[in-house]
């Protein structure tokens, strides 16, 4: 068996370092974010979650406008012809770009590249979450007997999936961003 170098060894206590500096820099940038958006006297001053979700709301309404679905809007509540979804947090989408991004910016990168993976992951995540709203109101407007089940068990899920699969898509870019750097 062959023995390992000195500088193999300083390389695997670097990753375990690594790994140690983003798990901890995650939690604490998730519990900075939970607190901007959680505490009242900040909410007070402006709600960034009432905000994000008056536009998620507004969006997805438009859409639902496309396949012939009339909706009113009320703040969160999206109005239809047969049932009302009240757009909150983890549904609004935030906590999934929260959870991505916190892992960007976590993770060791030039800020040129965690500011691209920020804005094309926001992207990419609202886009589908406003596309999976449409979804459920849909759902709810047609298939009312499933709509309890796509929403806790299907719609939950996906944000989970592609806030995950964006942060590897992400990990990607950024490996191939620093290997051009260097």
């Amino acid at each position: 068996m062959r023995r390992r170098s000195k500088q193999e060894k300083k390389a695997g206590q670097r990753r375990t370092v690594d790994v140690k500096r983003f798990v901890i820099t995650y939690l604490l940038l998730m519990g900075g974010f939970f607190f901007l958006i959680g505490f009242k006297p900040i909410q007070d001053v402006i709600d960034l979650n009432g905000l994000y979700t008056g536009v998620i709301v507004f969006l997805t309404s438009k859409i639902l406008y496309l396949v012939n679905i009339k909706t009113s809007i009320e703040g969160s509540i999206i109005r239809l012809p047969s049932i009302a979804l009240d757009v909150k947090f983890g549904c609004n989408g935030l906590e999934a770009v929260m959870i991505y991004s916190v892992a960007v910016i976590a993770f060791p990168a030039s800020v040129r590249t965690k500011l691209t993976g920020i804005i094309a992951g926001f992207f990419v995540i609202q886009a589908i979450n406003v596309i999976r709203i449409a979804g459920l109101a849909y759902s709810g407007v047609y298939y009312k007997e499933l709509f309890k089940v796509i929403h806790i068990y299907v719609a939950q899920g996906v944000m989970i999936a592609v806030a995950l699969g964006m942060f590897l898509i992400y990990l990607n870019y950024a490996e191939k961003s620093g290997k051009n750097l260097a």
